[in-house]
């Protein structure tokens, strides 16, 4: 079998790395890759979102399935297109992809399907979006509708912060159409978790469940990043959470897609909010959550390959997910400025030491080679996961390899897992 992976962050190489150890895959190309990825795959030089590019190289190459790993490539229809030259793609439709990539599309939907949500009010227009503000008593969490690589929420404390988080989205744009729309919504205290499943249309098949973290400094401080580690499992959620997510979230979701015309196929990923022992749908992803892929894939026992084959195909029976019991963390390690302007082009040292350590793996997301020396080329640059017999060893083993790896500027926060470790 020949496999396309689209995109060009740790998440793609996370997935190359692991399809690489297929043996139903004699060729893996990743579109366009990065300086991680070249070591298992070909990488091409086609951007991810080129939809046409990449229509004609699955063509060419005779690609027997299409991986897509960013959001862009799903809300630009790569699914619809790749459907008229019967190619198969593990990624929803442009449609289905609605979930993620409309805050008020996912809102609404889960209002007429009774899913568990915070309350929320939906604005196109900005006075009236202010007004609601000057009026709500409470933190609000504001949303772009669009996408917005992951930085469009703000969770805000004052009226002040509301206004401001509006005026940016909907006034200066500084995420363009994204922000035509905002949703306000209640801010929910809890403990959130990302929660994976297969859906093949109608059947799912669950993954193993993580935890992010998103905001930029240690103790949760500061700005939303595109996320700055995760570990798995996420002991917040109990076996008896697990099976009302399924029954009360999941199936509910897949069902009203169907219904709706617009049946879901690939992974759908469920950003949870546990408030009080009880789960609420803080946001929808249509692909893997990045970088919670990193370490979901290092606990897979079993081959990838097979589970999106046959999600793509509609068919998940008798298939499963198997995972090693011990625990792993992924640390990101980002560049100075990020997640702002990051500075690129720094001299990147110590990934060949850490790579030779046992149980541990180095994502690449923003590297780059210059005059045959590894640099920094964007913001979120390395992701350092390991995997160890208990989450406290898998930490203290990240941090450890992460510690060895340096460049001006590098910062990553130091507390991943800390939620799970206080349990």
């Amino acid at each position: 079998m020949k496999v396309l992976v689209v995109g060009n962050g740790g998440r793609e190489h996370a997935l190359v790395w692991k399809l690489a150890q297929s043996p139903h895959i004699t060729k893996l190309y990743c579109a366009p890759g990065n300086t991680g990825s070249r070591k298992q795959a070909e990488n091409v030089p086609i951007a991810a979102n080129d939809i046409a590019g990449l229509q004609r190289f699955a063509l060419e190459q005779g690609i027997d399935l299409t991986v897509v790993g960013p959001e862009l490539p799903l809300a630009l229809g790569i699914a619809d297109t790749f459907a008229e030259f019967n190619l198969l793609v593990f990624g929803p439709t442009r449609a289905a992809a609605q979930l993620e990539t409309s805050k008020a599309f996912a809102k609404r939907f889960m209002w007429a399907e009774g899913i568990p949500t915070a309350d929320a009010k939906i604005f196109d227009d900005v006075v009236r979006a202010q007004e609601y503000i000057r009026c709500h008593n409470g933190p609000l969490v504001v949303k772009a509708d669009g996408l917005a690589q992951g930085k469009g929420v703000t969770i805000c404390h004052s009226r002040w912060g509301a206004l401001q988080a509006v005026n940016l989205l909907m006034v200066e744009k500084i995420f363009g159409d994204a922000g035509n729309c905002v949703v306000l919504e209640k801010f929910l205290e809890g403990e959130e978790a990302s929660f994976h499943v297969l859906v093949d249309g109608e059947k799912v098949l669950p993954l193993a469940v993580a935890q992010d973290h998103k905001r930029i400094h240690d103790g949760d401080q500061g700005p939303n990043t595109g996320g700055m580690g995760a570990y798995s499992p996420a002991p917040v959620i109990t076996p008896a959470l697990h099976k009302r997510i399924i029954s009360e979230i999941v199936e509910p979701t897949v069902r009203g897609m169907a219904a709706r015309g617009m049946p879901y196929r690939g992974v759908l990923y469920v950003g949870l909010m546990i408030v009080d022992g009880d789960p609420y749908v803080i946001e929808f992803n249509a692909r893997f959550g990045d970088p919670e892929t990193q370490p979901l894939l290092v606990r897979l026992r079993n081959d990838l390959f097979p589970i999106l084959y046959h999600a793509a195909s509609g068919d998940l029976n008798g298939l499963y997910a198997d995972y090693w019991d011990d625990a792993a963390v992924c640390v990101v390690m980002a560049a100075r400025g990020y997640p702002g302007k990051p500075i690129t082009g720094s001299p990147i040292v110590g990934v060949e030491e850490v790579e030779r350590m046992e149980d541990t793996w180095v994502f690449h997301a923003g590297t780059d080679v210059q005059d045959g020396r590894l640099v920094t080329s964007g913001g979120r640059v390395l992701g350092v996961t390991t995997r160890a017999a208990s989450l406290a060893s898998a930490i203290t083993q990240a941090y450890q390899a992460a510690s060895r790896i340096h460049w001006p500027g590098v910062h990553y926060r130091r507390d991943i897992g800390y939620r799970a470790l206080s349990r």
